[in-house]
């Protein structure tokens, strides 16, 4: 801290006891330690709360941080853009079909009554139609659905007892 060598320690020792007298000395010296270290304990506080006090400003700084990611989260939708194309290619297909008079390429428009042939999309009821196909053959098979390892380990209708 303060730069002072031994020699200089000595004569400020010498100089005390002539002054202080040799009897005084040792209480001098004792309240010197004391008040010494009073100093020191003051000057470590400070400098703790001084430490404590930039920590909380980082600390709030870091909070705000954290708070503004935490916003950026919860208002991100990572399926936003993916959303507004399925979305447009939707819009696309409902104008394509509500709208037969425009051929979707050229061959569609150099045929001639494309437009009257084309069913409305409400003839086509595939998903019914194939869910009640399934149903029957299965039906009337008698039998339920067969996995697919199961129906390459079966034998053929000829019967000879090794598959082929």
């Amino acid at each position: 801290m303060f730069d002072i060598s031994w020699t200089e320690f000595l004569l400020i020792g010498i100089v005390a006891l002539i002054v202080i007298g040799p009897k005084e000395l040792p209480a001098v010296m004792r309240s010197l330690g004391q008040w010494t270290r009073k100093i020191r304990s003051l000057a470590a506080d400070f400098q703790n709360q001084f430490h404590e006090a930039m920590r909380e400003a980082e600390m709030a700084d870091l909070k705000k941080q954290v708070d503004d990611m935490a916003s950026d989260i919860k208002t991100y939708d990572p399926l936003k853009d993916v959303r507004a194309d399925v979305e447009a290619i939707g819009k696309d297909l409902d104008e394509s079909v509500k709208s037969p008079d425009k051929p979707a390429d050229k061959d569609a428009a150099n045929t001639p009554d494309s437009a009257a042939t084309t069913p409305p999309v409400e003839a086509f009821p595939i998903p019914e139609a194939a869910t009640e196909l399934r149903d029957k053959e299965v039906a009337g098979a008698g039998v339920g659905p067969v996995a697919p390892d199961a129906a390459g380990e079966s034998t053929p209708s000829g019967g000879g007892g090794k598959p082929q």
